[in-house]
């Protein structure tokens, strides 16, 4: 409460006239004098939790898209190369309601490169693609959060 001198019962209805113009049909805004105090309560009407929802599963779906570029970039930077077709294979899939990306490939021997085989020994590209890049695929997420 701030202590205010020299407000009287017309003030107060002239503050809350005024107020009532700034806020709309959203926001209810009262003042009270009691002694040489002023109160003031203000009260959200309006329910956006469907507009906030949107806008956070947008700001997801954006950072999920780029995290699966650069993951993918990634991916495709560790793969070894022999022709060439298993680092082309390499894309990913996002799935906003598992707030998730995916990376991987559809070559049949892309899980022998990746885990190693009986006598060839294993050569990751996948697995540190998304384990070694997790501070800045976090960041992404939170500088999407920030400007939604």
């Amino acid at each position: 409460m701030a202590r205010l001198k020299g407000y009287t019962k017309a003030n107060q209805k002239t503050m809350k006239a005024e107020y009532g113009r700034q806020a709309g049909k959203q926001v209810s805004l009262t003042a009270g004098l009691s002694g040489d105090f002023i109160q003031a309560k203000a009260i959200l009407t309006a329910d956006n939790t469907e507009a906030v929802k949107n806008a956070v599963n947008q700001a997801y779906a954006k950072a999920l898209e780029k995290i699966g570029w650069l993951a993918e970039g990634y991916a495709k930077r560790l793969c070894p190369v022999d022709t060439g077709r298993l680092r082309n294979s390499i894309a990913h899939k996002i799935e906003v309601d598992e707030k998730a990306v995916y990376i991987g490939t559809g070559v049949e021997y892309a899980a022998y490169v990746e885990l190693g085989a009986k006598g060839r020994k294993e050569r990751p590209y996948l697995r540190p693609a998304a384990r070694d890049h997790m501070a800045e695929y976090t960041k992404v997420v939170e500088k999407e959060l920030e400007t939604q």
